[in-house]
């Protein structure tokens, strides 16, 4: 004989029901990290506001650009009703820009790939060999960061004109090099340091010498790293004028950022024919940047913290 228990509903288990019901009327709580609808329309416009600030000087370079006359700039509305793209058919056949393209590649890549061999080797075997003063050899690259354009002009120039390099693209790469080596040693340092130490103890396992590990295992690693010093390298021989004016003598030899200042004397600024130069010039910038922006962003911030 079996004996069922009545199932008996009381008061307290009817509320703990309706407790336990979802009730749309209820504001729906945010979850952590989760922005409100105030708060995102606030960023977003913030967002937009710095985004136009950010393009306004190019589009308004372009726009200069395309107005025939050299005081467009001073009437700009009056742009609307003649723009035209002569300015850059003159830029490109009645100067020299291509002797100024090809001089500001032969710089710029020379530095790049001279600046960051000589950064990578010096961070790396700062990061991994403890030799005496190896700390105060940090120092000492960090030091000569703090000197002015102006105090090493003239030390500069006796050098090159001792070694016969004035007036020639090494040494101009050589100048440009001992600026870009100590911040990237410093940058390829820190990265170099987030690689575990166990690799290379692998390398020597594998029969590597310490140059076979550093280039066959350790380099490809680093590349966001690596992708930050080749940008910054060739940013900084890309648009540097003091040294490259003083140094580099001939007309065939300019770099665009010499070359911008011929448009540009004592009584008169072709300003127009300066624009279009300008937005011609951005174009191997933004190549460059196109090539490397992939590991740029993971190589800037991967050296902040030792893994």
């Amino acid at each position: 004989m079996s004996t069922t228990t009545p199932t008996t509903t009381g008061p307290a288990t009817a509320a703990a029901d309706r407790s336990a019901a979802p009730n749309p009327s209820a504001p729906r709580t945010r979850r952590r990290g989760e922005n409100s609808l105030a708060g995102s329309l606030v960023s977003h416009a913030i967002l937009i506001v710095a985004s136009l600030a950010a393009l306004f000087p190019i589009a308004w370079l372009v726009f200069l650009s395309l107005g025939p006359d050299k005081d467009d700039y001073l009437h700009p509305g009056r742009i609307f009703g003649k723009m035209t793209f002569a300015n850059y058919s003159h830029v490109l056949q009645e100067t020299p820009f291509f002797d100024w393209l090809i001089s500001t590649l032969v710089v710029s890549l020379g530095t790049t790939v001279l600046g960051v061999l000589i950064a990578a080797t010096t961070g790396y075997a700062v990061s991994r060999m403890r030799f005496p003063g190896y700390r105060k050899f940090m120092w000492v690259l960090l030091v000569t960061q703090m000197f002015p354009v102006a105090v090493l002009m003239v030390p500069m120039y006796e050098i090159l004109s001792e070694l016969r390099l004035v007036d020639s693209y090494l040494g101009l790469i050589l100048v440009y090099c001992s600026t870009a080596v100590p911040y990237c040693a410093w940058l390829l340092k820190g990265y170099f340091d987030t690689i575990p130490f166990e690799i290379d103890e692998a390398g020597r396992v594998e029969g590597l010498t310490p140059f076979g590990t550093f280039a066959r295992l350790i380099l490809p690693l680093a590349k966001p790293g690596l992708a930050v010093a080749a940008f910054y390298s060739f940013i900084t021989a890309f648009g540097e004028v003091a040294f490259a004016s003083t140094f580099m003598l001939s007309d065939t030899k300019y770099t665009f950022a010499v070359g911008l200042q011929s448009f540009v004397s004592e009584h008169d600024a072709q300003r127009n024919l300066m624009a279009a130069t300008a937005v011609l010039v951005a174009i191997p910038v933004s190549a460059f940047f196109y090539l490397v922006q992939k590991n740029l962003v993971t190589g800037l911030t991967a050296g902040g913290t030792k893994g």
